[in-house]
């Protein structure tokens, strides 16, 4: 069994990394971080999405800060691209297959290189949806038609929170997959398109810094409006008044 604590009303995963894998069973892997943990209190369904995940990862400093403070316990932040590359050692030393839902043909086309070249063992399959709010029933059943046709062992969901966690929340039940998870930039970090902090950043816990400074214009309400309302939030839950 794995470890868990609950933080801020999350049922948040508090293992090592390396003891998730790749069940026969039915599995959402989803991460959440102080946006997504506002974002959900103004989304019902992106908020029962990340709340019946199998495994909910602390992607998020603030989240491994809560831990701390609420809880007097010590976690690991587990960003989604750890998730992505442990998962991909465990397919590749075992020969399994994945499917990867999202992003531009570009893209998926970089991450297919660099499979074939570092996962050689991986048997991986692709499709790229269109870029829209919503899917149609008709565009949602071709996507679902194609994942099980492949039956992958895990699916990469990469669009952007919360969509993707919203999509996979609401057709869990019609794919065949095994381990699925919503790792949204992770696929952009993978194919080199987007650059992901360096570990200096990330040992710092201020990963989130050299991105803001690349893309102010996505990522300022994150840091600016998210941030205070989730350490407001903590407050709260500290002194006991939530």
């Amino acid at each position: 069994m794995h470890k868990y604590t609950q933080v801020m009303n999350y049922n948040i995963f508090t293992d090592d990394l390396e003891k998730l894998t790749v069940t026969d069973s039915k599995q959402i892997i989803n991460t959440i971080n102080p946006h997504s943990y506002v974002t959900a209190k103004m989304d019902f369904l992106f908020e029962n999405a990340l709340r019946k995940s199998d495994i909910l990862l602390p992607d998020g400093s603030g989240i491994v800060m809560a831990a701390k403070i609420i809880n007097r316990i010590t976690i690991t932040k587990i960003a989604g691209a750890d998730l992505h590359e442990h998962l991909l050692r465990i397919l590749n030393a075992e020969g399994k297959k994945c499917f990867y839902m999202g992003a531009s043909q570009k893209t998926l086309d970089l991450i297919q290189k660099r499979l074939s070249h570092e996962y050689p063992n991986i048997v991986a399959q692709f499709y790229s949806p269109p870029f829209k709010p919503e899917f149609t029933d008709a565009e949602n059943d071709l996507i679902i038609d194609l994942i099980n046709r492949f039956e992958p062992d895990v699916l990469f969901v990469g669009m952007t929170a919360p969509k993707q966690e919203k999509w996979l929340y609401t057709h869990k039940d019609r794919l065949h997959i095994k381990t699925a998870c919503s790792i949204g930039a992770v696929f952009d970090f993978f194919a080199g398109t987007v650059q992901r902090p360096s570990q200096f950043w990330i040992n710092l816990h201020l990963e989130w810094l050299p991105r803001l400074i690349k893309e102010p214009k996505r990522l300022w309400k994150r840091n600016f409006v998210s941030t205070p309302l989730f350490l407001i939030d903590l407050i709260q839950y500290k002194i006991g008044i939530k």
